[in-house]
């Protein structure tokens, strides 16, 4: 497989784990709570990667990401503007969240979310109630 990166409008993070960094894409539409979310994850030790726009590609049938170099290291905290912050200048993306405000089940079926030929699992999240970061932690380490 050829890796093709591009951009999406997606935000991303990542935590260090055993087998090294290991990353989540946030999704939803602007507004939703992506950078919010990230910046709670942020709080709990996890590293940016990218905020709002995303390099996403695959290779040997698993995706990475990083960011644009315009934007890394930044993220927007809404009410406070563009900050900096430490950041993971690539990482493993295992996980994708896709944001919602509408009621999430509370036992749903495995999804999936499959880019460029590549599946991942994908967790349907209000990212607004304080566990949400808990809630993508734990998704994590399951995988």
């Amino acid at each position: 497989m050829t890796a093709r990166m591009q951009p999406i409008h997606a935000t991303a993070v990542a935590r260090h784990t055993p087998q090294g960094w290991r990353g989540v894409l946030i999704q939803g539409p602007s507004g939703i709570g992506k950078s919010d979310l990230a910046l709670r994850l942020i709080g709990q030790g996890w590293r940016l990667i990218a905020d709002d726009w995303t390099h996403l590609w695959a290779s040997d049938n698993t995706l990475y990401a990083s960011a644009p170099t315009t934007i890394a290291g930044r993220i927007e905290a809404r009410g406070l503007g563009i900050v900096t912050t430490p950041f993971q200048p690539i990482a493993r993306i295992m996980l994708a969240v896709a944001c919602t405000h509408e009621a999430v089940e509370r036992l749903p079926e495995a999804a999936t979310w499959t880019w460029d030929d590549v599946t991942i699992p994908r967790l349907r999240l209000d990212p607004r109630p304080a566990s949400a970061g808990q809630v993508v932690a734990t998704a994590l380490a399951a995988l």
